[in-house]
């Protein structure tokens, strides 16, 4: 049987190998993998009918359902890349995605479609408009205005295009662009081959061990790299996705319950209000594993959540979409180094350089370097963005020897992290996001680990502000402990005190409702946080 070269080839593969185990099951409906596979090659279909050549954009501005999952990779099943848009932007932002890499077909609903009224007109590449459902007669009033030439396509018109064969590429062309947050000022583009995302399925789905039993939860944004990986690896593994849109945290426990799920991932935010409530014993009957991604998890939540479900295996990762994903904690590490992020994911090398590019010494502070299959293709039409993250791996680097001619490019992830003598990595902080006080370079993670640590706070982040003689000082935003209306602030300056230096003391607490304000990838926002903090403090 082929091996897996191609993104659309992990659908394909499992259709010929078990054709009615189940894929996908979203919205009710359940696809097994020979029904994903006709949908997959009959979408790829209409697009080579509608005259899409190699290489071009498609735009996937839609929640979590199974016509995602099909569109995904369809395109790239055509020769085409597809770019997730993450469905809580708005008109604005995704019209700015879409004049980025010029989408040149938009798979869309006709609410989200009308929504985007007055922002569609802007966007001159487009060419096709792809409606997953009718339109309504209430809705067709308020259809945008299209540029000249734009089709509507209904989604069941689409899918009954003639098959053909897509379009000649290989796992060096690009398959998807995956656009960033945006948090630090406008999104970029981080173009990924098909060779990124194989890669980085298959080495997830060997550590993590996943096989064709398994049930994953599809918590996190398809259009974080992390949310997509749910799919990539569980195909890869011929195991079944559940596609979740959850409006609270209890949603994804009563999910978990029902479909049985064996193994969810899911960021600190999410973790923290989890282990916060109580799990159905079913639970535990079933998930064999939790892995954390996007941040470091507070030991508070970890150890709360190996009591609700003590058969699961915990995985803590880390990873960034310019590289996917890049190092692990084995379970069986997790108590002997629970605030360390483990080592390099299969066929991925970590380095930690220093800023002449030289290797730390073991326990010396650095720039985590990744190199391997995973290395994305750069940012989209943004060469200054590119080459301060991907740069050429110095001479005489681990890997590089002095014969080998052509240059290796790997990511630089602006992450400050340290190896100790045994090879496990652990994370400082964002070299932009480093406190420097009183002379000290401070971690903003380190700082709202001891204030979960305290158990008198629900939420907390932490942050520099100027400061005439400190140079900066730490102010944290807290939230209440759940099922409390205030903080002990008494208290938990005195816990502060008690268990940090006297340079990592916050020099203010601020109280806020909760919960803290997410990033549209669920991660806690401290870039929107303290620039209201510092705007809300000039105007006092």
């Amino acid at each position: 049987m082929l091996e897996s070269s191609l993104l659309h080839e992990l659908v394909v593969i499992a259709a010929e190998r078990t054709p009615e185990a189940l894929a996908v099951t979203g919205g009710g409906e359940h696809f097994s993998y020979a029904t994903l596979q006709s949908c997959v090659q009959h979408f790829a279909s209409g697009l080579l009918v509608g005259g899409l050549i190699r290489g071009e954009r498609v735009g996937i501005y839609l929640e979590k359902r199974i016509e995602t999952v099909i569109a995904s990779f369809g395109a790239p099943a055509a020769g085409a890349v597809f770019v997730p848009i993450n469905p809580l932007l708005k008109g604005e932002q995704v019209a700015f995605i879409m004049n980025d890499c010029d989408v040149r077909v938009l798979v869309t609903s006709p609410e989200r479609f009308v929504a985007m009224s007055g922002h569609l007109a802007g966007c001159p590449s487009l060419r096709h408009v792809l409606l997953t459902d009718p339109i309504s007669e209430a809705s067709a009033p308020a259809l945008p205005q299209l540029p000249e030439g734009v089709q509507v396509h209904r989604w069941s018109e689409f899918l009954q295009a003639p098959l053909r064969a897509g379009h000649r590429v290989i796992d060096t062309d690009m398959a998807a662009i995956l656009y960033t947050s945006g948090s630090t000022g406008r999104p970029k583009g981080v173009v990924l081959s098909h060779r990124n995302m194989v890669a980085g399925a298959k080495s997830v789905a060997s550590y993590l061990e996943n096989d064709s039993q398994d049930t994953l939860l599809a918590a996190l944004p398809l259009s974080f790299d992390a949310g997509f990986s749910q799919l990539t690896t569980a195909f890869h593994s011929g195991a079944r996705v559940v596609l979740l849109n959850y409006l609270m945290p209890r949603d994804v426990l009563k999910a978990m319950e029902r479909e049985k799920v064996t193994g969810l991932t899911a960021v600190p935010p999410l973790y923290i209000q989890l282990a916060q409530l109580e799990w159905p014993a079913a639970i535990n009957e079933n998930l064999r594993y939790f892995a954390n991604t996007g941040g470091r998890m507070p030991r508070e939540t970890l150890d709360q959540l190996r009591l609700r479900v003590p058969s699961a295996k915990p995985f803590l990762m880390y990873g960034l979409t310019e590289a996917f994903r890049s190092t692990y904690l084995p379970p069986s590490e997790v108590d002997r180094r629970p605030d360390s992020i483990g080592k390099a994911i299969p066929n991925a090398e970590i380095l930690v350089l220093r800023e002449d590019g030289s290797p730390c010494a073991p326990d010396e502070a650095g720039e985590l370097v990744h190199r391997g299959a995973l290395v994305g293709m750069g940012y989209w039409n943004d060469a200054e963005k590119t080459a301060e993250r991907y740069k050429l791996l110095p001479a005489g680097a681990p890997g590089r020897q002095a014969g080998l001619q052509l240059p290796e490019y790997a990511v630089f992830s602006g992450d400050t992290v340290r190896m100790d003598a045994e090879g496990f990595l652990y994370f400082i902080g964002r070299r932009d996001e480093m406190m420097k006080t009183s002379g000290y370079r401070v971690s903003p993670t380190e700082v709202e680990e001891i204030l979960y640590a305290t158990k008198l706070v629900g939420e907390c982040v932490a942050f520099g502000v100027d400061h005439p003689t400190l140079g900066q000082a730490i102010q944290v935003i807290v939230t209440a402990p759940p099922g409390l209306d205030d903080i002990d602030l008494s208290a938990l300056q005195a816990e502060c005190r008690q268990r940090m230096p006297a340079y990592m003391v916050p020099a203010g607490i601020e109280v806020q409702a909760g919960p803290l304000p997410r990033n549209p990838n669920g991660k806690i926002d401290r870039k929107l946080l303290s620039t209201a903090w510092r705007e809300n403090t000039a105007r006092v």
